[in-house]
């Protein structure tokens, strides 16, 4: 393992498999300067997503993350179709609240010293350097200065004040500022180390802290604690967003998507186009392509 190294991971399921792919396709045509992508699935997705694999990309069961008293099971009031993780000492939870979880518990389970995390739906269309995420021995944590004092954040204001609950910081305090992107950095070191925190704030394991509780943000619980238990040390900030995310809105024709890429910023590298607005990923990759 060369000095801060870098690998990228990716928290995904069954459904994104397709994008997924994508993803993993454009990084292997756009980005430089990481050792290995892990994509880190539930145990039922696991044999799909093996034809992801190679020599530089490896699939991640959460069973080997995770601890063995959280159970996924199939949720009978989805029919059966969608499924919830349940345990004695946490909350009922769903699969968007394990994806996060297993992005903090990979930590523990890596050598490189920067975990760079991009969500399935995003594909890489510009050249991108893992290393540029480092200045010296700092690395870049995205932060949006004073984000929350917007309006319409409730949710986010909730996840801030339940990872500053976590964390074991006054009860009640907001942080004003926004960790959440679609692309970004932690410190394998200070996630370890924010884990072990956790713990000893609460006395049982960091799971069980954070899932006791369903509103929360993984983001928000690594922003505050490298701002705010580390005092930023190991670190310099960034607001400035490297994808370009679609978040809402009807499904993009061939045009609206060509004018969606031409609106990149100069040095934003990829496109982030959320699951649910339901574009074809083979519309996409084929627009790509050309």
């Amino acid at each position: 393992m060369t000095a801060n190294s870098a690998a990228i991971v990716t928290a995904s399921y069954g459904p994104d498999l397709e994008r997924c792919r994508l993803l993993s396709d454009t990084i292997d045509q756009h980005v430089t300067g990481h050792a290995h992508h892990y994509i880190l699935v539930a145990a039922h997705d696991v044999a799909a997503f093996r034809s992801l694999e190679g020599p530089r990309r490896s699939i991640i069961d959460e069973r080997e993350l995770l601890p063995s008293w959280l159970h996924c099971l199939p949720d009978p009031l989805s029919g059966m179709r969608k499924r919830i993780w349940l345990s004695l000492r946490t909350m009922p939870l769903r699969g968007w609240h394990v994806q996060q979880l297993r992005r903090i518990a990979i930590a523990a389970h890596v050598a490189q010293d920067a975990l760079i995390y991009v969500d399935s739906d995003v594909a890489f269309l510009r050249p991108f350097d893992c290393a540029t995420l480092w200045r010296g021995e700092n690395l870049r944590l995205f932060r949006r200065e004073n984000g929350l004092d917007r309006s319409g954040l409730d949710e986010q204001r909730v996840w801030s004040r339940n990872a500053g609950a976590t964390l074991g910081l006054p009860y009640g305090a907001v942080s004003r500022h926004d960790y959440i992107a679609t692309l970004i950095a932690w410190r394998r070191d200070a996630v370890l180390a924010m884990t072990r925190h956790i713990e000893q704030a609460h006395g049982r394991h960091w799971v069980a802290a954070i899932g006791s509780n369903r509103h929360f943000s993984e983001c928000m619980l690594y922003g505050r604690y490298a701002d705010e238990v580390l005092g930023g040390e190991g670190h310099f900030h960034d607001a400035h967003e490297l994808c370009r995310v679609y978040w809402t809105g009807p499904a993009l024709s061939d045009t609206t998507f060509r004018e969606f890429v031409a609106e990149m910023q100069t040095d934003q590298v990829a496109i982030g186009m959320q699951s649910f607005i339901g574009t074809d990923v083979a519309r996409i990759r084929r627009l790509l392509a050309a």
